[in-house]
Order: structure tokens, then sequence, then C-alpha cells
């Protein structure tokens, strides 16, 4: 029984959160209380909101001004969805190229938060975020956290890389240790002892909850299963920054005997959506996002794949609007049956680069490769595809221990079946996948643009 947790939530919380002059616990009940807003008065509501940014945008932000004029586009004449579609997408390499130019006036740096990440090009992004807006997203994340059966102020068992509190010297530990209890593995140091006494520790001392990498929480779901170790016994699973496969979350609950609940965001705009406790797809998270899907430069339907582009509600000192992300993903086709209001993604299918463009002009996702490609070859304990040309593949194999030439015999055939009779390959064997500088760890990688990662938004101007 941990009878601090009450504690925390109740006194601990709310001091730290008025020593900090946060509001972010305010926003949290705030969101609580309309969680189950019907869908046409949260999207009125989200729609005013977004109106006012992109008004804010172009009276304030230097780039919008000049990209927006020169397309044509007049903010007064934008009312309805329809008419929002016709802003010209922001990609990575806008950010970039014009970081400073996407900063609001009268904000100044030395006063906003920096959210910076590599990607899958080992090229730096930055995006600055203001402080009412890291604490609305703070509020966000924390009501989504709760749909796992966590509870604020529980421990936690993190999967993560580079713990932020150690950042902070000694207040980021105190705040660690009253507060947000967590206790890490670090996963670019995911060996055998390391992985044996975390699992030690996490028995002694159970926590409400472990969150990390997806696939990362799968290879400590698999090491504490195939030891025999544990029983650990979470309330929950939270798994986020990268594709929780079917096969992946099957092998983490039979571990752990509990759910998991999968989380999608990303560094420049938080938490986009989030699986809640009847795990039937992943609720937008819609007072803090909005979420376009789109493939040729037009809506996807139910069920269809598109480009993820999101717009930032909260961040007026550098507004993220119409951001192609980098991700695809698909809409569900029915609302959830816990009954919230905002829209509802079936699943997240990747990276726009995971997918694989073939020969024939067919584009197969990275997802269904996994299923469909890895799990038909014997002997393999780990696989990374990476697609160097249309017809050429280049397989990084981590070998099990019945690998052998029936393996490879197996891959010929299944190349020939999935990309065609055409294509080629090489195997190329290693102790281990590399994990790119974030920790996280990609089963599929293409070189080759595709209809995600190289269409183009057409503009039309509002009359």
């Amino acid at each position: 029984m941990d009878f601090y947790a009450p504690v925390a939530r109740a006194f601990i919380g709310p001091l730290w959160a008025a020593w900090e002059r946060s509001p972010y616990l305010r926003h949290f009940r705030e969101l609580k209380d309309r969680e189950y807003e019907a869908a046409p008065v949260a999207q009125k509501k989200q729609w005013d909101v977004l109106r006012g940014m992109i008004r804010h945008a172009f009276d304030e932000v230097p780039y919008y001004q000049s990209v927006w004029t020169g397309a044509g586009i007049d903010p007064e004449r934008i009312q309805d969805w329809n008419d929002f579609e016709s802003i010209p997408v922001l990609t990575k390499a806008d950010i970039r190229a014009h970081g400073p130019e996407l900063i609001a006036r009268g904000y100044d740096r030395r006063d906003l938060r920096r959210k910076a990440t590599s990607g899958s090009t080992g090229v730096s992004l930055e995006v600055w975020v203001d402080e009412p807006s890291m604490q609305f997203k703070r509020a966000c994340t924390l009501l989504a956290d709760e749909r796992s059966g966590w509870r604020f102020g529980e421990p936690v068992a993190m999967i993560w890389g580079n713990p932020e509190y150690l950042k902070r010297g000694w207040r980021g530990r105190l705040r660690n240790t009253l507060l947000e209890r967590a206790r890490y593995l670090d996963t670019l140091k995911m060996d055998e002892e390391t992985m044996a006494r975390f699992a030690a520790e996490l028995t002694r001392r159970p926590p409400s909850l472990i969150f990390g990498h997806a696939h990362s929480v799968y290879l400590f779901a698999e090491f504490v299963h195939s030891r025999g170790l544990g029983p650990i016994r979470p309330r929950g699973v939270i798994t986020s920054a990268m594709i929780l496969h079917d096969w992946q979350r099957q092998a983490i609950e039979g571990t752990f005997a509990c759910k998991v609940t999968n989380r999608y965001g990303c560094e420049e705009v938080s938490l986009i959506a989030s699986e809640c406790e009847r795990h039937e797809g992943l609720h937008v998270n819609g007072d803090g996002v909005y979420v376009e899907l789109i493939r040729d430069g037009r809506p996807v339907g139910p069920g269809e794949p598109g480009s993820v582009v999101v717009t930032d509600l909260t961040n007026r000192a550098m507004p993220i609007i119409r951001y192609q992300v980098g991700d695809v993903a698909s809409w569900a086709d029915h609302p959830c049956s816990c009954g919230r209001g905002m829209p509802l993604l079936e699943r997240v299918e990747g990276r726009e680069a995971d997918f694989v463009s073939t020969i024939h002009g067919e584009l197969i996702s990275g997802i269904s490769l996994t299923e469909n490609f890895a799990m038909l070859v014997p002997g393999i304990a780990q696989l990374q595809i990476i697609q160097e040309e249309f017809d050429r593949f280049t397989f990084r194999i981590v070998k099990g221990d019945d690998f052998g030439p029936e393996s490879l015999s197996r891959i010929a055939e299944l190349v020939a079946q999935r990309f065609g009779q055409e294509s080629k390959f090489d195997c190329e064997f290693v102790g281990m996948i590399p994990q790119e500088p974030s920790g996280k760890y990609r089963f599929c990688i293409s070189k080759l643009p595709n209809a995600f990662s190289d269409h183009k938004i057409s503009v039309v101007s509002i009359q």
C-alpha cells in the first residue's frame, strides 16, 4: 500500500506548483471537467481558439506575414475548416531555415523554453515555447497519463534516456524524490546486468506505472519474461516515442499483467493523441492541437493512411500552424465507446520515411513488414530494413540461434514477393541494431521520397 501518494497528490503537488507559480494543476482540473463534452461543443471551442491563433500569427509573426501574403491568404476570409486547409503547410525545412522569423514580436528567446530534436537526419530542429503553453501542455499530458490507471503522485519506472531532472541540480533531484518519484532505466545502457538490477528494484518496490519508448519497454518485458524475473505488477504501462506493434503490446501485457496505453506526440508540439482506458484508438489532444491527415494534398477518409499535419493551439511565442510532422496515421471509422468527443486516430502507421516504395508503385508501411516479413524469417533475433533504391535493400540482422541457409532462402523469397522479382538485397550481420541518439529504434528506413514525404500542398486563395 502506497500511503505517500495521496500526500503527494493533495499537498506536495499543489505546494510545489504554487512555489513554481505554475497553473498546470488548475488547467488539469478544468480539462478533466470538460473531458466528455459533446463533439460539436468541443469542436466549436477548438475553432475559436484556432481562429485567434491564425490572426495572431499573421499580425505578429514575420514568416507567416510573408508566406501567407505571397500565397494570397487573408486570415479574415478563413471562415471554416475547408478555408483553413488553404494555408500552406509548414515543413521541418521551413523551421530550420526561418526559425527566427517564426518567433512572434514581443517575445524574447531568453524567456522561452527551447525544444530541440535531431530527427532521423541528425540535423537539429529548434522550437521555442512560451511558459503558459508549457504549463498547459503539462496539464494535457497529465490528463492523458491518468487514463492508464496511474494517478498523480504515484511512483513511476521510466525506461528512457537522459533523465531531465538531473539537469536541474538539487531542485530537480528534490522534485523527483518528493513528487515525480521516477526511477530510470537508461535506454542507451540496456545491457543484461543493468536490466537485471532494474527488474530486481521494481520487484522489491513496485511502480504504479511503467513508461518508456515502445520498443525499449518491449525489450525490457522480454528480458524479464525470458529470465523468469519478477513478478512486476504495475497498474499501467504507457508507451510513447515509437511505433507500438501489436505483437509488442501482447508481449508487454503478458509480462506485466496490465493493459498498455499507447501515446503519440512529438517534441515540437508535445502530446498529439493518446489511448484511453477502452484502448479503441488514440484520442486527439484537441485542447492542445488540431490534427489533419492528408495525402496528395487532400484530407483522407477513415482507415486511409495520411501524413500528419498538426497545429499547436497554445504556443503564441512561436506559432506552429499546419506543421507536417513526418509521421503517417489513419482515422478510426467509429467514435470511442468511452464517450469522449475529440477525433480518434485508429493507429499511427509510422514515419513517412518508414514506408517502402516498390518499383511497381506500391507503398508498404514498416508496421506491415514486421508481421509480413521479419516474423516470417526463422532465426532472426532483430532486423532492420533499409531501402537504398526502389529495387535495392540492405537488411541489418542480429542472428538468433537457429539462423542458417533456410533463413537466407526465406529472405530471398520474401523480397521477391513483397518488393518485386527485380529487387536485390544485401545482408549486414551485426551484434545489435544501432539506436538513434534519442535511444529510439527504427525497424524500417527508406531513403526515397514517397506519396507522404514528397507531396506538395496546393494553395488556393480564399475569395
